[in-house]
């Protein structure tokens, strides 16, 4: 039995798999994402490690047998700050937070974020550990000064679980790393001002970290072997199966996470998105990771009075174009990081008239995300195939506004949990290459483009286009806010 944990956002999910792939048994904890204030959004490291090891448990107790490995993936970004002993100096920063996102505009205005882009390949955004460091060197030093690393977080886990201090390519790709050489990079240190803050990056393993089980805390006996990584973009592109160049992976997750398999790595285009190091020589993943996503649907199906499980008849209730209804769906407090970067964008919602139903805002929420999957695909370089997976898939209404959208068959996952699957899976790999068949890529099921629908979505595409960069203007000059309100 092997075990592949995923620590997403706000759940920790984990999956026993046999010898042949099949999942055996399945377990899950909600983790808090705590918001502490306008734009700030933070996680207990404890909590999520609690979660690890209750996850972990509740499968060693049904399965009743020594796991083969037991595998770590979890969501990238963001800033997990511990000591020298894995221990938190304070809580995690997610990935959704916004405080640097001043920082990050100095860093744009002064050409730093190109600098970085050119010699990374990576474009950063307010929640990435580049940024955030920056933040929390200026508001705390003094947290700087007692922690040993300045984490991932299925870093954190491995630590604890283990006791060893590193990361792999994927999480290390994100902003610091020289992809050609796998190894941080000097100048992005120096233009960054974050040289003296070189000792807190941990190791890179190129095929991920690898260690023992220093307790049975989890429930699994102690010398278990134990991999972390890759994190959970590139460890669901590995359970989905998406290796061919120009072939991609659309994650409708919490965010919108598109990535495309490359063995170039052009970075003298518009900065943006990033590549992410896999542990196969010389192929990365071109990531647009927006930050668009289900987060945003489920914002505007809570305005509505309207849960998931009515997602369904919404999106029947209302025709394609939702009755002129447009939604550009940025709402996270941190703007946009791909494909294009940009902290103050936000949410419009036009062509609203009295007829206006909350069906047409539901369907104008799913059409402008499908827009924006669209967008950063193309942006990616996608040319192949696409394998879709995550939360939104698991809509078929949605998945058909999709295959509509992009005019190209979508392949849908249908295995469970495929980012932690994918973890499985490249644990396996690393140690015998051999030991992973054509079972164990998760199965789909394929959804057709409409050809009527498809003419229609182009133009409807074209206009989405067009809106973004009338909106653009716009955000640099935002509405006042009344002080102190939230």
């Amino acid at each position: 039995m092997d075990v592949g944990v995923d620590v997403g956002t706000t759940v920790t999910k984990a999956v026993a798999f046999d010898d042949a792939g099949r999942p055996v048994a399945v377990a899950s904890r909600p983790t808090r994402l705590i918001h502490r204030g306008p734009g700030r959004f933070e996680h207990e490291t404890a909590e999520v490690v609690a979660s690890v090891n209750e996850v972990v448990g509740e499968l060693a107790a049904l399965a009743g047998s020594r796991p083969g490995v037991l595998a770590i993936t979890a969501q990238g970004d963001g800033l997990w700050l511990v000591d020298s002993d894995g221990a938190p100096v304070r809580p995690a920063i997610s990935w959704l937070d916004a405080r640097s996102s001043a920082i990050l505009e100095r860093w744009t205005a002064a050409g730093i974020a190109e600098k970085v882009f050119r010699r990374s390949g990576n474009r950063m955004f307010p929640g990435a550990s580049g940024p955030l460091l920056a933040a929390v060197l200026a508001e705390e030093p003094d947290v700087i000064a007692r922690a040993g690393t300045a984490a991932y977080c299925k870093d954190v886990v491995m630590q604890q679980l283990t006791g060893v201090r590193a990361t792999d390519v994927s999480d290390g790709s994100a902003p610091f790393l020289d992809p050609r050489r796998n190894a941080y990079d000097d100048e992005v240190l120096d233009a960054t001002g974050l040289t003296e803050l070189r000792h807190l990056l941990a190791p890179v393993e190129a095929a991920g970290p690898v260690g023992e089980l220093r307790d049975d805390s989890t429930g699994m006996a102690r010398g278990t072997r134990v991999s972390a990584g890759p994190y959970d973009l590139p460890a669901a592109a590995a359970g989905a199966g998406v290796t061919e160049p120009g072939d991609a992976l659309l994650t409708v997750g919490t965010t919108l996470a598109c990535q495309v398999v490359t063995r170039e790595l052009p970075v003298d285009g518009e900065p943006a998105g990033l590549f992410l190091g896999t542990w196969t020589p010389g192929v990365w993943l071109r990531a647009m990771p927006a930050m668009v996503g289900t987060a945003a649907l489920d914002r505007v199906l809570a305005l509505v009075g309207a849960t998931t499980d009515q997602l369904p008849s919404l999106l029947a209730d209302s025709p394609p174009g939702a009755q002129g209804v447009t939604v550009l769906p940025y709402l996270s407090e941190a703007g946009e990081r791909a494909p294009f970067v940009d902290t103050r964008a936000r949410g419009t919602i036009d062509g609203v008239s009295l007829s206006t139903t909350s069906a047409d805002l539901i369907r104008a929420t799913c059409e402008g995300i499908a827009y924006a999957a669209r967008h950063c695909l193309e942006a990616a370089g996608w040319t192949g195939r696409v394998t879709v997976c995550g939360g939104g898939a698991r809509s078929s209404e949605w998945t058909q506004i999709l295959a509509d959208v992009l005019n190209a068959p979508l392949h849908t996952a249908e295995a469970e949990q495929v980012a932690a699957r994918g973890a499985v899976i490249c644990a396996r790999r690393a140690v015998d290459p051999d030991s992973v068949g054509p079972d164990w890529i998760a199965d789909t099921r394929q959804i057709d483009p409409g050809p009527s629908r498809t003419a229609f979505y182009a133009e409807g595409y074209a206009h989405y286009l067009r809106r973004i960069e009338a909106a653009r203007p716009r955000w640099s000059d935002p509405a006042p806010t009344f002080p102190g309100v939230r």
